[in-house]
Protein backbone atom coordinates (compact mmCIF):
# COMPACT_ATOMS: atom_id res chain seq x y z
CA UNK A 1 0.00 0.00 0.00
CA UNK A 2 1.29 3.47 -0.86
CA UNK A 3 2.10 5.91 1.88
CA UNK A 4 -0.68 8.33 2.61
CA UNK A 5 -3.41 6.13 1.13
CA UNK A 6 -5.88 4.77 3.65
CA UNK A 7 -7.28 1.25 3.42
CA UNK A 8 -10.69 2.77 2.68
CA UNK A 9 -9.30 4.91 -0.15
CA UNK A 10 -7.38 1.96 -1.59
CA UNK A 11 -10.54 -0.17 -1.57
CA UNK A 12 -12.47 2.62 -3.26
CA UNK A 13 -9.83 2.88 -6.00
CA UNK A 14 -9.78 -0.89 -6.54
CA UNK A 15 -13.58 -0.91 -6.82
CA UNK A 16 -13.50 1.91 -9.40
CA UNK A 17 -10.82 0.10 -11.42
CA UNK A 18 -12.81 -3.14 -11.35
CA UNK A 19 -15.93 -1.31 -12.54
CA UNK A 20 -14.03 0.48 -15.31
CA UNK A 21 -12.11 -2.64 -16.42
CA UNK A 22 -14.10 -5.72 -15.40
CA UNK A 23 -12.03 -8.04 -17.60
CA UNK A 24 -8.82 -6.96 -15.85
CA UNK A 25 -9.66 -8.83 -12.64
CA UNK A 26 -7.97 -12.22 -12.90
CA UNK A 27 -8.87 -15.05 -10.56
CA UNK A 28 -8.02 -18.74 -10.22
CA UNK A 29 -4.43 -18.45 -11.41
CA UNK A 30 -2.61 -19.34 -8.18
CA UNK A 31 -2.31 -23.02 -9.13
CA UNK A 32 -0.02 -22.05 -12.01
CA UNK A 33 2.46 -20.06 -9.94
CA UNK A 34 4.48 -22.92 -8.44
CA UNK A 35 5.31 -24.32 -11.93
CA UNK A 36 6.79 -21.07 -13.21
CA UNK A 37 10.43 -20.04 -13.15
CA UNK A 38 11.37 -16.40 -13.42
CA UNK A 39 14.50 -14.61 -12.19
CA UNK A 40 12.38 -13.04 -9.44
CA UNK A 41 9.86 -15.51 -7.98
CA UNK A 42 7.81 -12.55 -6.76
CA UNK A 43 6.88 -11.93 -10.42
CA UNK A 44 5.45 -15.40 -11.07
CA UNK A 45 1.92 -14.30 -10.19
CA UNK A 46 2.04 -11.79 -13.05
CA UNK A 47 3.00 -14.48 -15.54
CA UNK A 48 0.43 -16.89 -14.11
CA UNK A 49 -2.34 -14.30 -14.52
CA UNK A 50 -1.22 -13.60 -18.10
CA UNK A 51 -1.26 -17.31 -18.92
CA UNK A 52 -4.68 -17.76 -17.30
CA UNK A 53 -6.20 -15.00 -19.44
CA UNK A 54 -4.43 -15.99 -22.67
CA UNK A 55 -2.82 -12.56 -22.79
CA UNK A 56 -0.39 -11.66 -25.55
CA UNK A 57 1.64 -9.05 -23.71
CA UNK A 58 2.85 -8.38 -20.20
CA UNK A 59 3.25 -4.65 -19.67
CA UNK A 60 6.04 -4.03 -17.20
CA UNK A 61 9.00 -1.77 -16.70
CA UNK A 62 10.68 -4.76 -15.08
CA UNK A 63 11.70 -6.29 -18.43
CA UNK A 64 14.84 -7.95 -17.03
CA UNK A 65 12.79 -10.31 -14.88
CA UNK A 66 10.66 -11.53 -17.79
CA UNK A 67 13.02 -13.31 -20.23
CA UNK A 68 11.62 -13.19 -23.78
CA UNK A 69 12.48 -16.82 -24.61
CA UNK A 70 10.61 -18.03 -21.54
CA UNK A 71 7.63 -15.76 -22.22
CA UNK A 72 7.52 -16.93 -25.83
CA UNK A 73 7.06 -20.51 -24.63
CA UNK A 74 3.67 -19.31 -23.33
CA UNK A 75 2.86 -17.24 -26.42
CA UNK A 76 3.72 -14.03 -24.60
CA UNK A 77 5.99 -11.07 -25.04
CA UNK A 78 6.67 -8.04 -22.86
CA UNK A 79 6.70 -4.30 -23.35
CA UNK A 80 7.52 -1.37 -21.18
CA UNK A 81 4.64 0.91 -20.24
CA UNK A 82 6.10 3.59 -22.52
CA UNK A 83 6.27 1.22 -25.51
CA UNK A 84 2.75 -0.02 -24.83
CA UNK A 85 1.30 3.49 -24.56
CA UNK A 86 3.04 4.71 -27.70
CA UNK A 87 1.63 1.69 -29.56
CA UNK A 88 -1.85 2.54 -28.27
CA UNK A 89 -1.43 6.19 -29.23
CA UNK A 90 -0.35 5.15 -32.75
CA UNK A 91 -3.72 3.40 -33.20
CA UNK A 92 -5.60 6.71 -32.91
CA UNK A 93 -3.38 9.74 -32.28
CA UNK A 94 -6.27 12.22 -32.43
CA UNK A 95 -8.23 10.35 -29.75
CA UNK A 96 -5.08 10.05 -27.60
CA UNK A 97 -4.46 13.79 -27.74
CA UNK A 98 -8.13 14.45 -26.97
CA UNK A 99 -7.96 12.12 -23.95
CA UNK A 100 -4.77 13.83 -22.74
CA UNK A 101 -6.38 17.25 -23.01
CA UNK A 102 -9.40 16.00 -21.03
CA UNK A 103 -7.06 14.62 -18.38
CA UNK A 104 -5.35 18.01 -18.10
CA UNK A 105 -8.70 19.83 -17.98
CA UNK A 106 -10.08 17.56 -15.24
CA UNK A 107 -6.89 17.37 -13.15
CA UNK A 108 -7.51 19.03 -9.77
CA UNK A 109 -5.35 17.64 -7.00
CA UNK A 110 -2.86 19.05 -7.65
CA UNK A 111 -3.97 21.35 -10.43
CA UNK A 112 -1.26 20.95 -13.08
CA UNK A 113 -0.96 22.38 -16.56
CA UNK A 114 -0.21 20.22 -19.59
CA UNK A 115 3.54 20.82 -19.43
CA UNK A 116 3.73 19.85 -15.76
CA UNK A 117 1.83 16.65 -16.49
CA UNK A 118 4.11 15.89 -19.43
CA UNK A 119 7.14 16.40 -17.19
CA UNK A 120 5.61 14.03 -14.62
CA UNK A 121 5.12 11.43 -17.34
CA UNK A 122 8.77 11.79 -18.34
CA UNK A 123 9.92 11.50 -14.71
CA UNK A 124 8.00 8.22 -14.46
CA UNK A 125 9.62 6.66 -17.53
CA UNK A 126 7.04 7.63 -20.14
CA UNK A 127 9.42 9.76 -22.21
CA UNK A 128 8.27 8.67 -25.70
CA UNK A 129 4.62 9.01 -24.71
CA UNK A 130 5.18 12.50 -23.29
CA UNK A 131 7.29 13.59 -26.25
CA UNK A 132 4.63 12.57 -28.74
CA UNK A 133 1.82 14.26 -26.78
CA UNK A 134 4.00 17.36 -26.38
CA UNK A 135 4.51 17.51 -30.15
CA UNK A 136 0.74 17.59 -30.64
CA UNK A 137 -0.17 20.48 -28.31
Amino acid sequence: MRKGISEKEASKRVEKANLAFPDALVTNYSGLIHNLELPDVKDCHVLAAAIKTNANIIVTNNIKDFPLDYLASFGLTDKTADDFLTDIIDLDPEQAVKAFKELVFNRRNPDLDEFEILNNLRKHGLRETADFLHSQI
